[in-house]
This record gives C-alpha cells, structure tokens and sequence, in this order.
C-alpha cells in the first residue's frame, strides 16, 4: 500500500474537536458584551495553536482549527452570505433523546458571496500555525433546504427556486475560490441534508410535503458540484456524509443504500467521509458504487462516546469494507467531529486525544507509515 501525501489522508478526521471550557466561558461572555472581541481573538488564537499543536503530535496531517471560532458547524457560515439572515425564529430539529435549536439560515434577498469574504481569515489564520495541510470545513449548499420546505427562502426574490438553487452555486463556488486564492488545498463540505435521505423516515416526511426525495438528492448533488466547479487541480474537495452530531446524539438511521449509486457516482469531488462506526450506518455493500479514482474515507470509529475501539476491531471493519472496495481507495477517520456545536460530545479532550492517535497507529499498521 503506498502512503498518501495528499488529502484525503490515511488518518484523518471530519474536523471540529472539543473546546477548552475556558474559552466556551469567554464567547458566552463575548455574546453577552462581557468581553471585547479582540481579547476573545486573541484567547481562540492561543487555543487554535494549541489545537494544531495537539493534532501534529498524534500524527495526524489533515489539520484544522477545531472550529474553534464557531458555535455551529454550519450556521455560522450560511449566515455569512450576502441576502442570508438568523430567522427570528427558532427551530428545533429532533436528536434521539433531545431536540437541538437554533435560528435558521432564511433567504431575504439574492444570495451573493460577500465581498469581505466568509471565514477567510480563519483559514488564514490556520495557515500560519502548521507545515501540514490547513483543511477548512464548511456546510454544503444543500444545507440550505429547510425541512420546513421554502418557507426560509423569500418568494419576493425567488419565485422560482430553481433561481435560488442556481444563485446559491454561484455564491458557493465564489467561496470555494475564494478559499483556494488564499492557498486552500483541502476543502470539505459537510452534508446532513443529503445524508438523512438514507432514512425512510426524512423520506416518507418529504412525500408528505408533495417533494419526490429522489430529486432532492439530484438537486443536492447538482448545487453541491456547483460549488466546487473550476477548482484549482490542487485543491482537493471532501463531503463528509453525516446522520447529525450533537451532544453525542443522532439525528436519522439507515445505510447508505438508497443514496449511494447516485451520490457517489454523481458528486465531483476527491472524497467521502461516510459513518460507519455502528449498526445505525448499516453495511459495506454501497461501496461498491465507489469510482475508482475517489477515496472513502470510512467513519469506523465514534466520536460519539468515550470508550477506545481495540486495534484489531478497526481492522475487522477496514477488512469488510475491503470486500466493496480497493484498500488503496480506503482511509480512516471517526465517524463525526467531536463537537459539531460549541457543547461538544459526551466525551473528554483526553478520550478525543487517544481516539485520534489510534486511528494513526491503524493506519500506519495497515497501509505503512
């Protein structure tokens, strides 16, 4: 097996980690006008640093900054764009055991990509801390679709959503550029939208709203290879498909069957980040939709709770997976990010830390490090 010195990376990982308590005490005050925001930079810098610092020396070359700058792994972003605003209103979406809330992404006005850019300086920032490759994660455009159905999306401005859809792969794609101007080599997008279609509960949802869920996957897809259109042939492009994260909860079940062919074969990117860490994800046998010049990188470990999966575990399941699949075309990761919001998992920064450095012993065990 030969190792890989370009993402994805044999030992990798979707992207958020824990907070530091000090620093989820300082944003609450930051919110709450208690603390000038340059002091609060200046404390999510040191932990940033240290973050980085961290994942360097488990071994890991995929390196990112924890999300460390944001309440929500996909929130913070959407509300970033031009015609894009927190709805008034609060939505809960529910987790098995809990419902999560949150103001939503709602269209007001033509989406555009600001000309201040979204998150930019973060990955500047990031840049600057690591030799390694700096990875910037952010939600795809098909996390726009409210399970509301159109009612976050303004009609006065898109009476045709096609035009929304449209506007909206533009402004990602104005994104993805902007991110690679600034010498991004390793982008992922993070897609729950299209991932839940696997559960034939969201499915069934979506008939009784008149919505054939076959063609949300197709326009998920279309949107989503909008975005990263025309990237530079150094900038490679990851989807992590995830059922939904929070507080070590999930969102929706079932394996990947029903999505697979269509989103493997019809999404233009390098990789995918799939869940595959217990029953919920169901088998292997998607795999075999897999193109053979992408990579899937198989979600083997939780990241969910804190107990460590034995070496020869994660083996078992790299071997089953290898039925479907090349082991060359086969990287590891955990299943999730370990904080998908600022409350983060059930777990402790020590059980992240062991989780990730076994995931590296693995994989130097199985293909060579």
């Amino acid at each position: 097996m030969t190792l890989r010195t370009e993402p994805p990376f044999r030992a990798d990982h979707v992207g958020s980690l824990l907070r530091p308590e000090h620093l989820r005490v300082a944003r609450e005050k930051w919110k709450a006008g208690e603390l000038p925001a340059d002091e609060l930079k200046a404390m999510e810098d040191e932990a940033i640093r240290e973050v980085v610092a961290q994942q360097e020396r488990v071994g890991l070359h995929g390196i990112t900054d924890g999300e460390f700058r944001r309440d929500y792994w996909h929130l913070d972003f959407m509300w970033g764009f031009d015609g894009v605003k927190p709805s008034d209103e609060v939505f809960p979406t529910h987790f098995e055991g809990q419902d999560f809330e949150a103001r939503a992404a709602q269209v007001i006005d033509k989406v555009k990509f600001p000309a201040s850019g979204i998150m930019r300086d973060h990955f500047k920032f990031l840049a600057t801390t690591t030799k390694e490759t700096a990875k910037i994660t952010i939600p795809s455009p098909a996390m726009f679709r409210h399970r509301s159905g159109k009612n976050m999306i303004s009609q006065a401005h898109y009476p045709d959503l096609d035009q929304f859809w449209d506007d909206l792969g533009k402004a990602y794609n104005d994104a993805v550029m902007d991110f690679a101007s600034l010498g991004c080599t390793y982008l992922q997008l993070d897609d729950v939208n299209s991932c839940v279609l696997c559960d034939e509960r969201v499915r069934g949802g979506l008939r009784e709203q008149g919505v054939n869920p076959d063609q949300v996957l197709e326009t998920n897809i279309r949107i989503n290879n909008a975005a990263v259109a025309g990237r530079p042939a150094n900038m490679k492009i990851t989807t992590h498909m995830c059922r939904g994260n929070f507080q070590s909860l999930y969102a929706a079940e079932g394996g990947y069957d029903a999505i697979a062919e269509k989103f493997l074969t019809g999404m233009e990117i390098d990789g995918f980040f799939m869940e595959y860490d217990d029953e919920r994800s169901g088998g292997f046998e998607p795999l075999r939709f897999l193109p053979k010049n992408k990579f899937v990188v198989l979600g083997i470990m939780t990241s969910k709770f804190p107990e460590l999966e034995s070496k020869d575990e994660l083996k078992r399941r790299i071997d089953k997976a290898a039925e479907y699949v090349a082991l060359e075309q086969l990287c590891i990761s955990p299943q999730c990010g370990f904080a998908s919001t600022q409350e983060g998992n059930k777990l402790t920064h020590d059980d992240q830390w062991r989780k990730l450095a076994r995931l590296v012993e693995v994989a130097d065990e199985v293909w060579g490090g």
